[in-house]
């Protein structure tokens, strides 16, 4: 019986103690949240095809690794996400015997110039290539320029 005497006590004491918590937590008030996004345009990125100029690439050969650096630019008006290039590199038959995939991580914004880089093992029977691009929502049409000009960012709006 002493048992279940202090069992009740402990239980009500802790019922006590939960009420006089839950009162204390209830005067104080967090502050007001802020937004992240105040004020800011967010453009979903693109979906479907998307334009883009590139340089030719640039291949530099790094121990046992062929290096390839592509500069790419988003001609279009919306963000491209996840921007990829697969390199192939064939022999003379016409077979593969080496390749690798290089991209942007993030978004590449309107106008953006990035660099892409491959980094392909080296097989000494490689003897010409083919890139393609890819991006996380669809395709990509490209276009071989000679130079890239970034197009510049456009100024916030004055306060």
């Amino acid at each position: 019986m002493n048992c279940a005497r202090s069992s009740f006590a402990s239980a009500v004491a802790i019922l006590a103690l939960g009420g006089v918590l839950a009162a204390a937590g209830q005067t104080t008030q967090a502050p007001p949240m802020k937004s992240v996004l105040a004020g800011k345009k967010i453009i979903p990125p693109a979906r479907g095809e998307v334009n883009i100029e590139f340089t030719s690439p640039v291949a530099k050969r790094v121990d046992k690794t062929l290096v390839t650096t592509i500069m790419v630019k988003n001609i279009g008006t919306a963000p491209i996400a996840r921007l990829t290039v697969t390199e192939t590199w064939y022999n003379d038959a016409g077979q593969i015997v080496s390749g690798n995939k290089g991209s942007i991580d993030g978004l590449l914004q309107p106008g953006e110039v990035k660099p892409v880089v491959v980094q392909t093992p080296i097989d000494l029977k490689m003897s010409r290539s083919a890139m393609t691009f890819s991006h996380a929502n669809g395709t990509v049409k490209e276009k071989r320029v000679p130079k890239l000009v970034p197009t510049p960012a456009a100024s916030p709006a004055p306060k």
